[in-house]
Formats: structure tokens, sequence, C-alpha cells
């Protein structure tokens, strides 16, 4: 299976996977399935960073790596996907990902009940 997670999810993770569902948690931890971050949760993150908003280690890159996390960049097709999304959720962040959720046939794992809305495959995180 491959799985995307939405921002907050991949933050749980990192400070308090307890926050996190456990079925969502098993299924990020088993190594059975292919986990994967978006560009758009990195820029997101550091963005917030940078605006003092959130504080994050200096290492995330390494984070990332020993959880076997995969980089998921943003193409022009998830891009040109955008496209087909209704307008239910207004934060450009999540829009990217649900668009590459979408077009990539992942799972989205998040809480955000408005993404729950799109026609993608979520498991409430």
């Amino acid at each position: 299976m491959n799985i995307l997670l939405d921002t907050h999810i991949l933050l749980w993770w990192l400070d308090d996977p307890q926050l996190i569902k456990e079925d969502a948690r098993s299924l990020i931890q088993d190594g059975s399935s292919n986990i994967y971050v978006s560009a758009a949760a990195l820029w997101e993150i550091v963005l917030k960073q940078s605006l003092g908003k959130l504080e994050i280690p200096n290492d995330l890159q390494s984070e990332l790596d020993a959880n076997r996390f995969e980089p998921l960049p943003i193409l022009a097709s998830h891009a040109f996907q955008l496209r087909n999304l209704p307008d239910l959720h207004r934060d450009p962040f999540d829009r990217i990902m649900i668009a590459q959720a979408q077009f990539e046939g992942h799972t989205f794992i998040t809480r955000d009940t408005i993404i729950r809305q799109y026609s993608i495959h979520c498991m409430e995180g």
C-alpha cells in the first residue's frame, strides 16, 4: 500500500505518535507500506518554522530517512489534477496533497474532515 501523510500526521509521528489513531499508527510503523511525505508538507513546515509558528528538529531530513519516509515531489501532473478538485478546501498545501493522493492513488492519512470529503482513499489519523 502507498500512504501519503498529511502535515499534522507527520508532525505528530515525529513528536508524539500516540496522537495518531492506532490503526493508522500501526500501518505507518509496520514497514509493509510505502510511506510518502509531500514536498508540500515540508514546504508548509519550513514556512511555519520561519514565521516562528512551529519548532522542528534541525535534522528533519535525517528523521525522515530514519523512518523510511519517501519524498513525493510536486509534479506538473499533480498541479493539473487540481482542476478536478471541487472547491471544498481553501488551504493550498492541503489541496496539492489531495491532488497528489488522487493522481497517485495513495491512501491519505489525515484527521481533517474536509479532506475526507474528497474522492480519495483516506484513513483517519
